[in-house]
């Protein structure tokens, strides 16, 4: 009995222990199906995450090729054969008010302002004006990893062909105010220019290069009084040195010589224009003339660029040499040299918000290389050519006040030493009569009134209202001061002056 009792509890204890283990082997079996659970829903989640990874990969392909293409062909440029095309220009609808009528258009003639002896001292003109309207293209390509060609043109609508001429800006018809072509070799440091552009004697921002001139803002198309340049066909050589930290330039430059005062007989300093010249003016019997001349003016530049911290700084020297030609008294021809030595420099005094320019040029003949186009040379007695000793300054500056508006201002002064020769040649010669200078009606004869200085303060802003896919859009407001004073004569030292107020609207398409 005790035996058969032993064997049911053991029978019982195994039966126990059986349940126990396929209690405990289901619930290993759960745990494992959980966990497979767990390890495929983390597998899908990570193919989820991968694929959504991969998606966004591939939606940045596009956009990562166009950033490319576009480093490499801008939106605001064209191709054509490997050629860069890049459209530029504006058009503008200028006003003009002038407190004495100077009968101009955009660009003002300083040098004109009247006197009270005419008419026009006593009356006010104002105009609109689209002439100064612009079309440009900058062509570029890619010879090779060293060698760039370029080309650049830009075209006005300022031309008047009775009048046109050689002197500052070459404004035949039609317009041409830049048209030039430019071989650049990166590793050696050498620049080419040949074709018309502005002259060397213009302050430069950035090394001696095209497109890089600091021109005064000013809406007057003839800038301010104490601006030296010209634009003209020039031949230009440029080397860039130190990791452009030093840059050297030479240029051959048109000629032309503007002339006052008496000629002495037999002297001959002029000719009539021939072939592609405007010939003579309508209803006179007098040809339309051009100077004497069979030398290039030459002008050899050395610039710096230098960073003063974040303060970028511009500073160069350059000469000028001239040749004045003439058919002189005897039958023979004479040479008579000019020119000068000029300084500028540009700075960010605050980057990003101010900058200022002052520029100079000292030296005798160079009346043409400067805004008021006071004269290069009048004549001594004997028929002799005598260059005007002259200097020319210009200080200015434009604050950025916000990404949209600039504020300008410039100050500037040409002024003439006097060059008398006997009683009756030269230039400010103190036995000229100015006694009729203050009085409206006298004759001509009685004021002479050769300006000695001319004086501009100018100051105005420019608002770009709109910039956008549609280009720019600006609006721009300048008032101008300018004097003129004449030498002292018989009669005295008359004075005029002039008050201005310009406008402009400008549409900007290409920007």
């Amino acid at each position: 009995m005790t035996t058969l009792a032993s064997d049911v509890q053991a029978l019982k204890d195994n039966l126990a222990a059986e349940t126990a283990a396929r209690v405990a082997l289901q619930a290993q079996v759960q745990a494992a199906s959980a966990r497979a659970d767990a390890a495929e829903a983390a597998a899908s989640s990570a193919r989820s995450e991968l694929a959504a990874f991969q998606d966004a990969q591939i939606k940045t392909i596009p956009a990562q090729v166009a950033a490319e293409v576009k480093k490499e062909r801008p939106t605001d440029a064209f191709y054509m054969r490997g050629v860069k095309i890049t459209p530029g220009g504006y058009l503008e609808l200028a006003g003009i008010y002038r407190e004495h009528n100077l009968a101009n258009d955009i660009s003002t003639a300083f040098n004109t302002i009247p006197f009270p002896i005419t008419p026009q001292g006593h009356l006010a003109e104002y105009r609109f004006s689209a002439r100064q309207s612009r079309i440009a293209a900058l062509v570029e390509g890619k010879v090779t990893s060293d060698i760039t060609l370029s080309g650049y043109g830009e075209f006005d609508f300022q031309a008047a062909a009775q009048t046109a001429n050689s002197n500052e800006s070459n404004s035949y018809n039609p317009r041409i105010r830049q048209l030039y072509g430019t071989v650049d070799w990166a590793d050696s440091g050498w620049h080419l220019l040949a074709g018309q552009t502005y002259s060397l004697v213009v302050l430069d921002s950035k090394g001696i290069t095209p497109r890089n001139e600091v021109i005064p803002v000013t809406i007057d198309g003839q800038y301010t009084v104490g601006f030296t340049w010209t634009r003209q066909p020039i031949v230009r050589l440029t080397k860039d040195l130190l990791d452009k930290h030093l840059w050297i330039s030479v240029s051959a430059e048109n000629p032309q010589t503007t002339f006052t005062g008496a000629v002495p007989p037999g002297v001959i300093v002029t000719i009539n224009n021939g072939a592609g010249f405007f010939a003579g003016a309508t209803n006179t019997l007098l040809p339309a003339t051009q100077s004497l001349n069979h030398v290039p003016d030459f002008v050899a530049k050395v610039a710096v660029e230098h960073d003063i911290g974040a303060h970028h700084l511009h500073a160069e020297v350059l000469g000028l040499a001239r040749d004045f030609y003439q058919r002189y008294t005897g039958l023979t021809n004479k040479d008579v040299w000019g020119g000068g030595l000029g300084a500028g420099l540009s700075f960010q005094v605050i980057p990003g918000l101010f900058d200022v320019q002052a520029s100079g040029l000292w030296g005798q003949g160079i009346g043409r290389y400067a805004t008021g186009q006071l004269p290069d040379v009048t004549f001594a007695a004997n028929g002799q050519i005598k260059p005007i000793h002259e200097s020319v300054f210009l200080l200015g500056g434009v604050v950025h006040a916000t990404k949209a508006l600039d504020v300008w201002a410039y100050g500037g002064q040409e002024r003439a030493s006097r060059a008398a020769y006997g009683t009756s040649f030269g230039y400010g010669n103190p036995n000229f009569l100015n006694t009729g200078c203050e009085i409206e009606g006298s004759a001509p004869t009685t004021c002479i009134g050769n300006t000695r200085v001319l004086k501009e303060v100018s100051a105005g802003v420019w608002d770009t209202f709109y910039a956008g896919f549609w280009g720019q859009a600006r609006v721009g407001l300048q008032y101008s001061y300018i004097e003129r004073d004449a030498f002292s004569g018989v009669g005295g030292a008359p004075k005029a002056h002039e008050n201005m107020v310009l406008t402009s609207f400008r549409y900007y398409p290409f920007q």
